[in-house]
C-alpha cells in the first residue's frame, strides 16, 4: 500500500495546538474539572430515569429542539427565537467562529480578542479554523482592563469578542459599566458574554443582551450538576439564531439530552438553587480556611472554583497533591505569572476537608 502524509492537507495551525485532554490517572478526590458536587435529590434522579426512560430509541432527536428551546426560553424570560442550543456552550463557540469569518480588513485572516488567561477553547476553536487571536492580558488583579480591550478591538477589527464572566480560571467577573463601555466602543462587532458560570455569581449581564443589539450570552447545563447531558445554549438576537442554525448540524443533540434537559429547567429550578446555594457556601468556608495558610493567595470568586496564587511552584504543590489523592488543576505548564496558580474545584464538605488538609501538608 502506498504510504499517505496527512499533513499535505491538514492546517498548518494544527501543527501547534495539542488535543483537550483531562488529567489522566485515578485519584480518589478530584476537583480539576468545575463540575458540581453530587448532591442532586434522590426525587430529581429518579424522574431523570423516568423520562429518558420513555425515549424513542429508534428515531432522530428533534432538529429543531423546540421542547428544549422552549424551557431555556422560559427560564430566561426571552423569546424561543432568540435561543440556539448545541453540545455544551463549545458547540456555540464553533458555530459562532465558523459563521463569523467576514473579512473586515485586509488581514489575512478573520480575527478574534478574547482576554488571558481564559477559557481555553476560544482560542483552540479559532486557530482549528486557521483565524487568528488576539489576547488581552488581564491586569495584576485578574480582572479585564476595557480599555486595552477597546484598544484591541481597534487595531484587529474582530467579528467576535468573546468575554467569560465570571472568567475560567479566574472566577472574576467583568463590572458591568466597563462591559457596557467595550459593547458600545465596538458596534460593529458580537460581543459575546460568557456566562457557564452565572449560577454561582452575584449578578447576571442577561440585561445588556436585551439592550444591546451587538451582544450574545453563552450559558450551559453543565456547572450546575448536569455535565453529562451536554446542554448549553446561546441567546442572541432572532437574527443571528436564525444564520447560526444554517451552520449547526442536524440532530446536534441527542433526544434524551434534549428531553433531560428541558425538564431540568421546566421542573427543578429550585433545585438547581439549592446546589449552588450549597457550592457558595462550601466556597466561602474553603477561601477562609486557605487564607489562613502562608504562601497562598486566594482571588475572590463568582464561580465554583477557587484560582490560588502560591509562593512556592504550583508544580510542587500539584504533584503533592496527586500524591495525597486529590487532583486539582495546575497552570505551571503556561509559564510566566502562571507558574505559581492552580485552581481548585469546590466539592461536597468531605471532599473539600479532604483537599484543605492535603493542601496544607502540601505546603
Amino acid at each position: 500500500m502506498r504510504s499517505f502524509d496527512p499533513q499535505l492537507i491538514l492546517r498548518e495551525e494544527l501543527g501547534e495546538l495539542k488535543q483537550y485532554s483531562p488529567s489522566p490517572g485515578t485519584y480518589e478526590v478530584r476537583l480539576d474539572a468545575n463540575e458540581a458536587p453530587d448532591i442532586l435529590s434522590p426525587e430529581l434522579k429518579k424522574r431523570l430515569g423516568e423520562v429518558a426512560a420513555k425515549t424513542a430509541w429508534v428515531a432522530y432527536p428533534d432538529a429543531g429542539q423546540k421542547k428544549l428551546r422552549k424551557a431555556i426560553a422560559k427560564h430566561l424570560d426571552v423569546s424561543p427565537s432568540q435561543v440556539i442550543a448545541g453540545v455544551g456552550s463549545d458547540e456555540l463557540v464553533t458555530l459562532l467562529l465558523t459563521a463569523a469569518t467576514r473579512l473586515k480588513t485586509k488581514a489575512p485572516a478573520p480575527t478574534l480578542v478574547t482576554t488571558t488567561p481564559t477559557f481555553v477553547m476560544y482560542r483552540l476553536s479559532a486557530r482549528v479554523r486557521g483565524q487568528r487571536v488576539m489576547e488581552v492580558p488581564l491586569d495584576e488583579q485578574w480582572q479585564a482592563n476595557h480599555e486595552d480591550i477597546l484598544r484591541a478591538i481597534e487595531m484587529a477589527a474582530p467579528n467576535i469578542v468573546f468575554l467569560a464572566s465570571p472568567n475560567n480560571p479566574t472566577g472574576t467577573m467583568i463590572e458591568e459599566a466597563k462591559l457596557e463601555k467595550i459593547i458600545q466602543g465596538a458596534p460593529e462587532t458580537l460581543i459575546v458574554i460568557d456566562e457557564a458560570y452565572i449560577d454561582y455569581a452575584n449578578r447576571h449581564q442577561m440585561g445588556l443582551l436585551h439592550k444591546y443589539a451587538n451582544v450574545a450570552v453563552l450559558r450551559t447545563l453543565s456547572k450546575i450538576g448536569f455535565a453529562s447531558l451536554r446542554v448549553g445554549w446561546l441567546v442572541g438576537s432572532p437574527e443571528l439564531v436564525a444564520e447560526l442554525d444554517k451552520v449547526r448540524l442536524p440532530y446536534n443533540l441527542p433526544t434524551v439530552c434534549q428531553s433531560l434537559g428541558a425538564l431540568v429547567l421546566d421542573e427543578f429550578s429550585d433545585e438547581i438553587k439549592r446546589l449552588t446555594q450549597v457550592v457558595k457556601d462550601e466556597r466561602t468556608r474553603v477561601a477562609t480556611a486557605l487564607q489562613k495558610m502562608s504562601g497562598v493567595q486566594v482571588v475572590p470568586s463568582e464561580a465554583n472554583f477557587l484560582w490560588l496564587e502560591l509562593e512556592q511552584s504550583a508544580s510542587d504543590v500539584f504533584k503533592a497533591l496527586g500524591n495525597n489523592g486529590v487532583l486539582v488543576r495546575s497552570f505551571h505548564g503556561r509559564g510566566g505569572r502562571l507558574e505559581k496558580c492552580i485552581r481548585v474545584t469546590i466539592g461536597t464538605a468531605a471532599q473539600n476537608d479532604r483537599f484543605l488538609a492535603a493542601m496544607s501538608a502540601s505546603l
